[in-house]
C-alpha cells in the first residue's frame, strides 16, 4: 500500500523561518509534485547545468561537481525504472524532490547546489523547456494530419462536390478543394505552435528569485547548455511570465476547433441525408440496441474535446489577469490544465490522421448532390455578365428564372431558350454549353480556385509545404 506523504518531517527548501509545520491539509493541499514530476527530465537537465555554472565561480569545486553530476544521472536513472519511487515522495514539488534525492545520496554536499537560485526561476525554465517539446510534439502530429487529409485529396482528385455556404447548395467545388480547405487551417495551426516554441525560447534561469542571481553565473551559458536561443531580458518579468504558455494554449485551442470543424463536417457528411464518406470501421462504433448502426464516434469525440482543450486557455488567463508583478503562487494553477490540453490535442491530431487516412468516399452521392442544376445558377449569371450585362442585373435575370421554376416545379435548366429569352435578349443557344458541371469548375480558374488544374497546383504545393515543415520539425 502507498503511504501518504506527510508534512512532518520533510526536510523542505523553506523551513528555517517557521516554528511550526504546515498543517497536514493544506501541506497536501499545495503540494505540485503529483503533477509537476513530469518536470523532471527537465529539472535535472537544468541541475547539470546549474552545477557546471557555479563551479566555475567558486561555489563548487570540481570533485563537488562531479558529485552532483552523478547523483543526478543516477536520479534520472531510478526514476525511469522505479515509478513508484516518485508515486512514494513526500515532496513538495519537483524541485524538492531532486534536493531530498540528492541530500539521500550526497549528504550536506547536495545543499550546495541550491545557492543563488530559486524557485520561481526554476519552474519557470523548466517549464519553457516542457512547451518547446511540447509544441513540438504536436507540430508532428499535425503533419501527420495535413500528410492524411493531402492523401485523401489526391485520391479523390476530379470527384465533385455540392459546395454549401449556411449549409445550402451554393456553387460545385472538387471534393479535394474542400479537403484542401481544411489543410490550410492546419498549416496556420502549424505557424501558430512555431509562434509558441519561439515564444518558450527565452531561459530565465539566472533571474533568481526576482532580482537576478548575486553570483557572476554566465547566463549565456546557461542558456546554449540547455537549448534555449537567448536569456530573459527582465528578472522580475522573467519569474512571473507566462505568455509563453498563453500562445501555445492558443495554439492548441485553434487546432482544437480546426479538428472540431473537419469532425462536424465528417459527421454530417457520413450521416444517411448526405451519405458522402463511408465510416472506417476502426473509427466508428456500434449501438447497444440497434444492430444496423454505425456511429461516428471518433468525429464525435474529437468534436467534444474541444471544449476541454479550450477551457485550459481560459482558465490560464483567468489566473493571470489579475496578479501583480512577479512571481505569485497562482501560477502554480498554469501547469495542470496545460498538460492536459496538451495531452488532449496530442491524442485528437493521431485520431483525426488515422480517421482522415481510413476514410472512402461515395462518389455516385457525390457526383448526384453536385449536378443539382441550383448549383449552376451563378454559371448562369456569369453568362450574362460575359454578355455585357451589368452582374447585378444578372444576378436578378436569374433568380427570377430559379423562382419561376420553383413555382413551376421543375428545373430551371431544362426552360426552352425561347422562355429564357422572355428574361433576357442576351441567352443564346451556347447557354447549355455553359451550364455544365464541367463548365462550372473549370470557370473558377484562379489560383486557390477549384478548377481542377489549380487544384492539382494546390496539392503540389501542399506537398512542397509539408516537406519543409517536416524538416523544419525534424
Amino acid at each position: 500500500m502507498n503511504q501518504r506523504p506527510t508534512a512532518a518531517g520533510t526536510n523542505k527548501l523553506w523551513g528555517g523561518r517557521f516554528d511550526q509545520p504546515p498543517n497536514e491539509l493544506f501541506y497536501q493541499f499545495q503540494r505540485s509534485f503529483p503533477f509537476d514530476r513530469r518536470l523532471l527530465p527537465y529539472e535535472l537537465a537544468v541541475d547539470r547545468a546549474w552545477a557546471l555554472a557555479i563551479e566555475k565561480v567558486g561555489i563548487l569545486s570540481s570533485s563537488e561537481t562531479q558529485q552532483i553530476l552523478a547523483a543526478i544521472d543516477a536520479i534520472a536513472e531510478r526514476a525511469e525504472s522505479d515509478p513508484s519511487w516518485l508515486d512514494l515522495s513526500p515532496a513538495e514539488d519537483v524541485h524538492h524532490f531532486v534536493e531530498i534525492a540528492l541530500v539521500e545520496r550526497l549528504g550536506p554536499v547536495a545543499y550546495k547546489l541550491h545557492t543563488a537560485r530559486s524557485r520561481n526561476e526554476l519552474v519557470a525554465t523548466d517549464f519553457r523547456m516542457f512547451v518547446k517539446d511540447a509544441a513540438q510534439d504536436v507540430s508532428r502530429g499535425l503533419v501527420a494530419l495535413i500528410t492524411a487529409l493531402v492523401g485523401l485529396a489526391e485520391r479523390t482528385m476530379g470527384v465533385p462536390l455540392a459546395g454549401m455556404t449556411h449549409l445550402q447548395h451554393a456553387q460545385p467545388v472538387l471534393f479535394s478543394h474542400f479537403v484542401l480547405g481544411h489543410a490550410e487551417a492546419f498549416f496556420r495551426d502549424l505557424e501558430r505552435l512555431s509562434t509558441a516554441r519561439h515564444t518558450a525560447d527565452t531561459c530565465p534561469l539566472g533571474s533568481g528569485a526576482l532580482g537576478g542571481c548575486a553570483f557572476p553565473v554566465d547566463r549565456g551559458a546557461l542558456a546554449k547548455e540547455l537549448g534555449f536561443s537567448h536569456i530573459s531580458a527582465n528578472s522580475l518579468d522573467a519569474v512571473g511570465d507566462r505568455d509563453f504558455a498563453v500562445d501555445y494554449l492558443y495554439a492548441l485551442a485553434g487546432l482544437a476547433m480546426h479538428i472540431s470543424r473537419l469532425a462536424e463536417d465528417f459527421v454530417l457528411f457520413a450521416s444517411q441525408e448526405f451519405g458522402y464518406v463511408l465510416l472506417p470501421d476502426e473509427y466508428s462504433t456500434g449501438s447497444s440496441l440497434m444492430p444496423q448502426k454505425k456511429n461516428p464516434d471518433a468525429w464525435e469525440l474529437l468534436r467534444g474535446k474541444t471544449g476541454r482543450i479550450t477551457a485550459a486557455l481560459i482558465s490560464i488567463l483567468v489566473t493571470l489577469k489579475g496578479l501583480p508583478s512577479s512571481y505569485q503562487r497562482d501560477l502554480q494553477e498554469d501547469k495542470e490544465p496545460l498538460f492536459a490540453a496538451h495531452d488532449q490535442a496530442l491524442a485528437v491530431a493521431q485520431i483525426a490522421a488515422g480517421a482522415v487516412s481510413a476514410t472512402h468516399i461515395n462518389p455516385a452521392r457525390l457526383l448526384a448532390a453536385a449536378e443539382d442544376s441550383a448549383l449552376l445558377a451563378t454559371q448562369a449569371a456569369h453568362y450574362l455578365v460575359h454578355r455585357g450585362l451589368p452582374f447585378r442585373q444578372a444576378h436578378e435575370v436569374v433568380g427570377r428564372i430559379v423562382r419561376e421554376a420553383e413555382r413551376a416545379r421543375e428545373s430551371w435548366t431544362a426552360m426552352p431558350l425561347s422562355k429564357l429569352k422572355s428574361f433576357s435578349p442576351l441567352f443564346e443557344s451556347d447557354l447549355g454549353r455553359e451550364l455544365t458541371l464541367e463548365s462550372a469548375l473549370a470557370s473558377c480558374d484562379v489560383p486557390g480556385g477549384t478548377a481542377p488544374a489549380r487544384v492539382r497546383e494546390a496539392l503540389a504545393g501542399c506537398r512542397a509545404r509539408l516537406e519543409q515543415w517536416t524538416r523544419s520539425i525534424g
